[in-house]
């Protein structure tokens, strides 16, 4: 998946959530291990991600970390009922990694009000997150709740701004709420107008999407 086009799980891939380490930690090489597994995700290699994780589980069993890449590594392949299932028995957490991957196995199943409230924890335990923040813009986008998106978004944006999934997004919810005029603005700073274009026409039709999901009965996921 590439950074910068719009993604239905970018915010899972953007930046690997570290769980909370605790005084049993085994020594160097677990963050090393759990380094490359985290870039086999953000390079697309899922399965990689997965047969590194079987072998780290042999050398650091039971390891919150470890389990809530496989969750992610998992979403990234589709399985989303298998990862809902590991999602489910992971611990509470303080850190808010584990409320941030049920946000992602709600957000799979186009549970868009489950994912707002796994968000929302998430965020209460890490404030100063983007990419937490953009995963519960996305949510309210999803169920139309545009100025909490707008929001959600600028303050993720104000927290990374050179990340193109945030400024996506945010882009995306200016467009959704009828704000074009700053949504082109946010656009204009883009200088290959050939990708401006294309990225823009991407945005209208993601826009079209959710406002034709939004018409729909409640409670069918689209």
């Amino acid at each position: 998946m590439k950074r910068g086009v719009l993604p239905m799980l970018a915010f899972a891939l953007s930046a690997p959530l570290q769980a909370e380490r605790t005084a049993g930690d085994a020594p160097s090489t677990r963050p090393l291990y759990l380094q490359l597994i985290q870039q086999a995700r953000i390079d697309g290699r899922p399965r990689a991600a997965l047969a590194y994780l079987d072998d780290f589980d042999r050398r650091y069993p039971h390891d919150l970390e470890a389990r809530i890449l496989r969750v992610n590594s998992l979403l990234d392949l589709g399985k989303v009922e298998e990862a809902g299932t590991l999602a489910q028995a992971l611990p509470d957490d303080r850190n808010g990694a584990v409320s941030a991957a049920q946000g992602h196995v709600a957000a799979a199943r186009n549970d868009w009000t489950g994912a707002i409230a796994y968000y929302q924890a998430a965020r209460t335990a890490r404030p100063a997150d983007p990419f937490i923040r953009n995963a519960l813009g996305y949510a309210f986008l999803n169920v139309g709740r545009y100025g909490e998106a707008i929001d959600a978004l600028k303050g993720a944006a104000d927290l990374a701004p050179g990340d193109e999934v945030i400024r996506n997004n945010l882009t995306l919810s200016l467009f959704a709420a009828g704000q074009r005029a700053q949504a082109n603005r946010i656009l204009q700073a883009i200088r290959d107008a050939d990708a401006r274009a294309d990225l823009r026409k991407t945005l209208l039709a993601e826009v079209e999407r959710i406002h034709l999901s939004l018409s729909r009965p409640q409670g069918k996921g689209s």
